[in-house]
């Protein structure tokens, strides 16, 4: 009897221990599957909205600070909490975009301060690169929404209630370069301004082959291409505004040549299939099927782009002395 008694309390035991959460409030190193664990799976898309983060968080999901930053760098936090804070982390929820991508968001308070984070992890859940999601300002006439699409951009709007009834907005459009790690900004629309400027996310990137470089037809209209990995291949990024600005698309990707000056962008997953036809100075874009979702509906990404031509550097000519 006393044998079946033990038999009983060690199974118990065992199921007890197994159930118990590992806790992430205290100082011990834990495993990168319990940190994980403790970030809920979300969907896209997915908002965000200063209420919201304005709102009390259960102590019971905290991450202290000395785990937090086990797995990401204190450097992220410390630029806008200081050097010497320690805010209280709590876990938002976690993005799957594909096996080698994950990204998190985590709140952080500290004082008066609120600010939410996104976070990527590479396939192997090591930090990759993070940012500011969303920051809570103190001015009362402002509301913000940070949103990730079904595309992974990042939207962050603005909109601020002037005393005459009117108002006025702002959005920064983000994505992640995994070639670079980290999170760059794509397009900027400044609050209580009328110009936008366009930032070109490739811009940096080698662009040595033949029909590497920058297609313009005006600031807010661009076919950017760039190197790809292989030389059948090459990266892209299209942004074009039409309609006096009512109507807009973007897209990034990567093609491949199926000819000498001929291209196609088709990813599994992705509905849009783009044509691409070079010459030596313009490029012509023709929509093959499926890429409504990347623009407005009254407009295409059809068009010919003249290729800007690149400054070469001044050389100066050695001046030869004349003979006396």
């Amino acid at each position: 009897m006393k044998k079946h008694l033990l038999l009983l309390l060690s199974i118990a035991l065992l199921f007890s221990c197994k159930g118990k959460k590992n806790t992430l409030t205290g100082r011990d190193t834990v495993e990168v599957q319990d940190f994980m664990q403790s970030f809920p799976p979300l969907k896209v898309p997915y908002q965000l909205t200063d209420a919201a983060l304005n709102k009390k968080s259960d102590d019971s999901t905290m991450i202290s600070y000395e785990i937090f930053t086990q797995f990401v760098p204190d450097t992220l936090l410390s630029k806008e909490f200081g050097e010497d804070a320690e805010p209280k982390i709590y876990p938002l929820g976690r993005i799957d975009v594909s096996k080698d991508e994950k990204y998190l968001l985590a709140k952080a308070i500290h004082s008066d301060k609120k600010v939410a984070y996104i976070i990527s992890l590479d396939r192997n859940d090591r930090f990759a690169g993070g940012m500011e999601f969303l920051h809570v300002d103190a001015d009362p006439s402002t509301t913000q929404v940070s949103t990730i699409d079904r595309h992974f951009s990042i939207d962050k709007a603005i909109v601020r209630k002037k005393s005459d009834g009117s108002s006025s907005d702002g959005k920064d459009v983000y994505g992640y370069n995994k070639d670079a790690s980290q999170f760059m900004l794509f397009m900027t629309d400044p609050l209580d301004e009328t110009v936008n400027e366009l930032i070109n996310p490739l811009d940096t990137l080698p662009h040595k082959n033949k029909f590497s470089g920058d297609y313009i037809k005006d600031k807010k209209n661009i076919v950017s291409i760039r190197d790809g990995k292989k030389p059948d291949r090459f990266r892209f990024f299209i942004h074009f505004e039409k309609m006096a600005g009512d109507c807009t698309g973007e897209l990034k990707g990567d093609a491949r040549f199926t000819s000498a000056g001929s291209a196609i962008y088709q990813s599994a997953g992705d509905p849009c299939v783009m044509q691409f036809s070079f010459t030596a100075n313009s490029v012509t874009l023709k929509e093959q099927e499926g890429c409504g979702s990347r623009r407005g509906l009254k407009c295409s990404f059809d068009g010919n782009y003249p290729k800007k031509k690149e400054q070469k550097p001044k050389t100066l000519k050695k001046k030869i002395p004349e003979k006396k």
